[in-house]
Parts: C-alpha cells; sequence; structure tokens
C-alpha cells in the first residue's frame, strides 16, 4: 500500500518587524532560531532622558516617525552606531531608531507618571523657577521626596504633585482620558499632546488606565476586546445601533472611540485635530475615500 503524498507545509509568515529586533547583521538573542542574522545579542538597558524621543525606522533625521517615547520610558539597546541606537521599546515592544545621546544608561525604577496632560519639570519647587522640561502623560518618574504642593525627582528636578500619580494608581475611563485631547493636532507617529495618532489616542488613553495596548492600528484591531457584530454597510444605521461607549470603531488604517452610541472621538487627517462627530457623518465620509468600516470591538472595562 502505498503512502499519500505529502502535503506541503507552508513556511510560517515572517515575524513583524515592528516588534521583534532582527536585522541582517544584528539580532535579539531570543530570536535565535525564529530569524537569520550574522550575530545575536542580549541587549543592554536604557531609559528615555528628554522630554519626548522620535523612534524612526531608519537612522536618519529625515526618516518617517514611526512612534515617540515619552521621558521615563525603558528600551533595550541592540546596537549603537554613529549616534544612532536601535532599541526596543519595553512599553509596547516597538523597535527603532533613536539618538543615542537621548538614553541614559543609568536606568531608575520608576515611582510614579505624569496623569496629566502635560506637566513641567522645574529646578526648584517653585512654579516661578526655570523649568527644566516639558513632561507628557505616561512620563515615568522616581519621586525620592515630598513637599506642601511638589514631588522631588531622582535627578533634583521637581514636579506639581496633583499633576502625577503612582505607578499602580490608573485613571478609571479611558474615554475621559480620550476626550481630554480634544483639539490636539493630528500627527502621524505623535505620542503627547503636541500631536498624536489616532492609534495613540487609544493606547495612551487605555495606558492611563492601567491597561497596556499595542501601538498601530492593525495590532489593536487583532488583540484588543471582542467583536461586535456590524452591517457590512456603513451608512446604515441598523448596522451600527447599540454601540457602547468604549466601543472601538475600525476601519483600514484607522481607529475611533465611541463617546456615546453615537458620536466617535478620533485623531484624524480630515479635522487635523483630535475631534468628535456622529459615527454615520464619519463613516460615510471615509467611504468617500474607498475605505469601509472593517470592525467594532468592545473592551472589557467600565468606561
Amino acid at each position: 500500500m502505498t503512502s499519500p503524498p505529502a502535503i506541503p507545509q507552508s513556511a510560517p509568515p515572517p515575524l513583524d518587524p515592528r516588534r521583534n529586533a532582527y536585522r541582517p547583521d544584528v539580532a535579539a538573542s531570543h530570536l535565535q532560531g525564529k530569524v537569520d542574522a550574522a550575530r545575536f545579542v542580549t541587549g543592554t538597558p536604557g531609559q528615555i532622558a528628554r522630554p519626548v524621543v522620535p523612534l524612526r525606522k531608519n537612522p536618519v533625521p529625515s526618516a518617517a516617525l514611526e512612534t515617540e517615547a515619552v521621558f521615563g520610558e525603558t528600551v533595550t539597546v541592540y546596537d549603537v552606531t554613529e549616534g544612532w541606537a536601535w532599541v526596543q521599546l519595553d512599553t509596547d515592544g516597538y523597535v527603532g531608531y533613536l539618538p543615542a545621546d537621548a538614553l541614559s544608561r543609568d536606568v531608575q525604577q520608576s515611582t510614579h507618571k505624569v496623569r496629566a496632560l502635560g506637566t513641567f519639570m522645574y529646578a526648584a519647587a517653585d512654579i516661578k523657577s526655570p523649568p527644566m522640561m516639558h513632561l507628557s502623560l505616561g512620563a515615568r518618574l522616581t519621586v525620592t521626596g515630598t513637599t506642601d504642593r511638589f514631588y522631588q525627582l531622582s535627578n533634583g528636578g521637581f514636579v506639581i504633585a496633583r499633576h502625577v500619580a503612582e505607578r499602580a494608581s490608573p485613571d478609571r475611563d479611558f474615554v475621559e482620558v480620550a476626550e481630554r485631547f480634544l483639539g490636539t493636532p493630528y500627527l502621524w507617529g505623535g505620542r503627547t499632546r503636541i500631536g498624536l495618532d489616532c492609534s495613540a489616542l487609544v493606547q495612551l488613553s487605555l495606558a492611563a488606565c492601567g491597561i497596556a495596548a499595542p501601538r498601530d492600528t492593525d495590532m489593536q484591531q487583532a488583540e484588543l476586546g471582542t467583536p461586535v457584530a456590524i452591517n457590512p454597510d456603513p451608512d446604515s444605521l441598523d448596522g451600527i445601533a447599540g454601540l457602547m461607549r468604549g466601543d472601538l470603531v475600525f476601519w483600514r488604517g484607522h481607529v475611533g472611540i465611541m463617546s456615546d452610541a453615537i458620536m466617535l472621538l478620533h485623531a484624524n487627517a480630515h479635522q487635523m485635530s483630535v475631534s468628535t462627530e456622529p459615527l454615520p457623518q464619519a463613516a460615510a465620509r471615509i467611504k468617500g475615500t474607498g475605505s469601509e468600516i472593517v470592525a467594532i470591538k468592545r473592551l472589557g472595562v467600565q468606561a
């Protein structure tokens, strides 16, 4: 009796380079056996020492902005060449290049985080003292002491105490956090109140509530929440009835947050800002560009 012909096995898809550190010349040691590289390294820790640092796909200042890292976030450094560090962000696993001099190798264990959209680090416990830098929502801080109004930090700076919370003290309503960004300019790859994109609005708002979310829209669609059934026709009110505050609405390359059953909150390139509009209106406009709603996801969190 002859054996049946072997069924050819398809090769597994390549690892996503956005969240896996590998290049032809070097790769993270934990990827050995999964990718090809000339050498594998374990990497070394680093910490963002500037207010906000751009992470780029290529080590040139003109390369597109992939995302941003804010003060106090930690990274794993796999290579440093000609002033550029090739790193993986510990926050969401994103891989890219940033200026090597934006990193501190003296990594401090953070105790607190900035909970306001933005605040300042001062040189003294006095709001009239010169600010050392601006700090964005989610910036990580190491508090060493307190005064009546300020926290003192390990680097000698001071921040307003009411703008800061303990790392283990999350906000309760991620939609309310997202609504604070109304009017913020749209910036592809941005992650601060200076400018941000649609997926950063989702990621930052959830992070403020202690919920880890991936960086990009396709990752969020795949990994967040559970599906809500939708009508294939996004112009049909029947297709979007029953939505709830906090539901995430996805198009290819775009995501918005329902602030109630009708209104969509999103950072968008039409208004070039974070804005709200009725979902049927947004769906009709976006459909005119050739894109329809592809998923609605409901998170298992109170919103």
